[in-house]
């Protein structure tokens, strides 16, 4: 599952996104992730998307790699989706959902939990019983809720919940989840097409302006690099860790809650030894090539605008301008 997390990892390509000046790619990724909400409407999210489609499919990075981008949040978008269902309550709704669910049968199967339980608790069916049999009695005392509900009326053994979903809540929530696929595949294509040596000067010559005040705008950005760069590395450490543990024996999906406990401080342990020798081994490197904090440095990459990125630059221009028309005069 880790290997499949593409976050802050470089991918190798040569498109014309990959040649692009990495300050033009910074500023205009911040300067989408502002704009995006302006969007307030159908015609303003679908020139965004088409906007960002357009840009994703041309630059040569592969779609599975924003998809792997956006699987890690899907629970938490999908959160704030039924919570607008929840929370939203203005404006036409639909018909009224009647949900009705078996009182005999959840009973049962709320007795059914609270045994099993103790049972695993007490450790006498450990080797009998796991998180499987949890998914699949819930699928069924869902389908038997369901046929009952359908098949019988009697109020003595039915509960009877009516949830009014408004118009408004699906439309927003559908807008807000569709502004944080947007935003994040944005932001990962900042990272799939940018080196961490590129993307270190380009927050350098961005941030430039604050050296005026002093501020330590060189450390600032090779800490950014460095971070970034370190995502994948601790993911791929952690991954040989948990095939390691697991040809000796270990299980982290088994045992009770005391057990996974100990399991996962199993894991932290060599994981930060690993990243504390990572550290020192990268500090003695920068040592040995004469990196001092604070001093200033010549670089070996220096970046040049060119056309492209005028016209880069210039197309989110038209979309900021097609986002104001759409939202404030068109009627």
């Amino acid at each position: 599952m880790l290997d499949n997390i593409k976050l802050g990892q470089y991918l190798h390509g040569d498109s014309w996104y990959y040649r692009l000046d990495p300050r033009a790619k910074l500023v205009m990724t911040t300067f989408f992730v502002v704009i995006i909400f302006m969007a307030n409407n159908w015609i303003t999210y679908l020139g965004a998307t088409i906007f960002t489609l357009l840009i994703i499919f041309t630059s040569g990075v592969s779609l599975k790699f924003f998809y792997r981008s956006i699987r890690p949040i899907f629970f938490l978008i999908m959160l704030t989706f039924v919570l607008n269902l929840i929370l939203y309550r203005t404006g036409e709704h639909f018909p009224p959902l009647t949900i009705n669910i078996s009182k005999v049968l959840v009973t049962g199967y709320g007795i059914f939990i609270i045994l099993l339980i103790f049972l695993r608790i007490f450790k006498v069916i450990d080797k009998y019983i796991s998180g499987k049999i949890f998914k699949i009695s819930l699928l069924i005392i869902i389908i038997i809720n369901v046929v009952i509900a359908y098949l019988f009326k009697n109020e003595q053994f039915i509960w009877s919940f009516n949830w009014i979903i408004y118009k408004g809540a699906v439309i927003n929530g559908g807008f807000v989840i569709l502004r944080l696929v947007l935003i994040i595949s944005f932001s990962s294509l900042l990272t799939f097409t940018t080196k961490p040596t590129e993307l270190t000067l380009a927050i350098e010559h961005v941030l430039a302006p604050l050296k005026i005040i002093k501020f330590p705008v060189s450390e600032l950005a090779l800490m950014i690099s460095i971070a970034l760069r370190f995502i994948p590395t601790l993911l791929e450490e952690t991954q040989k860790i948990l095939k390691a543990q697991t040809s000796r024996g270990a299980d982290l999906t088994e045992g009770n809650l005391k057990e996974k406990v100990i399991q996962i401080i199993s894991l932290l342990i060599p994981m930060f030894i690993i990243s504390f020798k990572r550290a020192e081994d990268l500090a003695n490197a920068m040592e040995a090539r004469g990196y001092v904090p604070g001093k200033k440095r010549t670089s070996y990459r220096i970046l040049k605008w060119r056309l492209r990125d005028t016209l880069y630059v210039t197309s989110f221009v038209l979309l900021t301008v097609y986002f104001i028309y759409f939202r404030y005069l068109w009627k």
